[in-house]
């Protein structure tokens, strides 16, 4: 029997892999509706654009959980969560009988966010984001994206450490931006929050009561802070950004759409060397993502994930015989 965070590792790896394969299979349905969200994907300004708005968004959500906002987060998170999969779902049938589905995704995540649940929907939206961002950025606008945002997650994980910040305060909400690892069968994470807050009211008390005990209950229930390694047999579930999926599968997806590279015999999905490459590559670095949070302390995720991604897609390019400035989506504006 494999240890248990193994286990997790493998469910890791394996919604990864649904994510990835899932945004895949919606690119030739989302060119074909044309859901392309851009009118020139080559443009590198386009980076520029997305890149901007995942910094209002994160400065928003910071004020939001700093004025007590929550709730508005929440529910803006779980109509974001139901909008992306009725992109999905819509690949598959017709867009009104669509909406049904997507529906339930949003009303199965206020009514009873476990984290199957959480996991199922967050899936949803990592294909669904990614098919969408993959068609949308051309090779350079998505290697672009890639490089910022790994620099980007450096810097606030290991610099400014805004993202462990972010990070505490999404834990409590139970939306799909957290794809949570349980590892064990028996783990609930709605339990595991009741406890929680169980555990915090019963701080409070003690400290309105004054009788000095309330540090060491603290210390007792909440554990080691952000930047304490937490052993691995004394966490119930692995937590990892959905970004961490969707970021690297939109380069995938790109590869897919515009790279020349011949595409391989595949069914159900659209896929070449530079594709499949940059899924290995990204791989690569998830696996060695998971053996830095076995060891229990928080660590920012792009900078593998992406710089595999990337890797393994220039790799795929040369395999393939793509030039390598073409491969970059720099030779037409050399030329």
């Amino acid at each position: 029997m494999f240890p248990r965070e193994y286990r997790g590792v493998a469910l890791v790896v394996g919604l990864f892999l649904v994510v990835q394969i899932g945004a895949l299979a919606l690119v030739p349905e989302f060119v074909e509706s044309g859901y392309q969200a851009v009118e020139n994907p080559d443009d590198p300004t386009n980076s520029l654009v997305y890149i901007a708005a995942i910094l209002a968004m994160t400065g928003l959500m910071l004020a939001a959980f700093r004025y007590d906002f929550d709730r508005a987060i929440r529910l803006l998170i779980v109509g974001v969560s139901a909008w992306l999969s009725w992109y999905v779902f819509s690949a598959v049938v017709p867009p009104v009988a669509a909406a049904v589905p997507a529906v339930a995704v949003g009303v199965a995540l206020l009514v009873h966010p476990e984290w199957y649940v959480i996991d199922t929907a967050g899936v949803l939206m990592g294909a669904g984001a990614a098919g969408l961002f993959g068609i949308s950025f051309g090779l350079l606008p998505a290697l672009l994206l890639l490089s910022v945002l790994a620099v980007y997650d450096a810097i606030s994980v290991y610099g400014t450490e805004h993202m462990l910040s972010l990070a505490e305060g999404v834990m409590d909400l139970n939306i799909p931006v957290v794809l949570v690892i349980p590892l064990s069968l028996s783990y609930s994470l709605l339990e595991e929050a009741d406890e929680t807050q169980t555990d915090e009211e019963q701080t409070d008390a003690e400290r309105e009561d004054g009788d000095g005990a309330s540090s060491e209950t603290a210390d007792a229930t909440g554990g080691a802070g952000v930047n304490e390694p937490t052993p691995v047999d004394e966490r119930d579930a692995f937590f990892i950004g959905l970004g961490d999926a969707v970021i690297p599968t939109v380069l995938v997806a790109s590869a897919a759409t515009f790279s020349p590279a011949a595409a391989l015999a595949v069914p159900l999905v659209g896929l070449n060397l530079p594709a499949l490459f940059a899924m290995v590559g990204s791989l690569a670095g998830l696996l060695v993502l998971m053996r830095w949070v076995i060891a229990g302390r928080p660590h920012a995720g792009l900078p593998l994930l992406n710089g595999g991604a990337i890797g393994g897609y220039l790799v795929g390019s040369l395999v393939a015989g793509v030039p390598l400035l073409e491969a970059l989506g720099v030779a037409t504006l050399l030329s």
